[in-house]
């Protein structure tokens, strides 16, 4: 299982605001178990997503502090359910940005309905950390377009 949840970036403002897509594959890995006959997505993986998107925003202003890592869910909550062949908008909005930390309060959406919220906290790990060839193609890709825009 790839364990990358954001297919493509809509719209980002560096370390502000971002609005991304997941489209959720009928064939993902964790549907024959999370459950059959039901499937639906599973909360933790609707959390990661907007940690994923979040991380993004925040590793858009390319400060040196290193990349944005979730270290704490701070709340989550869950009103609907998601399931397969459907696309989740996920919005975050940072709303504390500091050397140390960053805080982000997201929701994802589902054909204009709230489907998760979440508040997430970030730490950040220094990018020699990383495998120095990594590269977050999503993130790379938006901002190619947008500079070529």
């Amino acid at each position: 299982m790839r364990f990358i949840l954001v297919d493509r970036i809509v719209a980002l403002e560096p370390g502000k605001s971002i609005r991304a897509l997941r489209l959720i594959q009928p064939d993902e890995d964790y549907f024959r178990d999370h459950f059959p006959g039901f499937p639906v997505v599973p909360g933790v993986l609707l959390t990661e997503m907007m940690a994923q998107a979040s991380g993004k925003c925040l590793d858009a202003e390319r400060h040196p502090r290193g990349r944005a890592m979730l270290a704490r869910i701070v709340s989550a909550s869950f009103r609907s359910w998601v399931q397969p062949g459907q696309e989740v908008v996920l919005h975050a909005s940072i709303t504390a940005s500091s050397a140390r930390y960053a805080t982000a309060d997201c929701r994802a959406e589902v054909a204009q309905k709230t489907v998760a919220q979440a508040k997430l906290f970030f730490s950040f790990v220094p990018a020699s950390t990383f495998a120095p060839d990594y590269r977050d193609d999503v993130l790379e890709r938006y901002l190619e377009n947008a500079a070529n825009a």
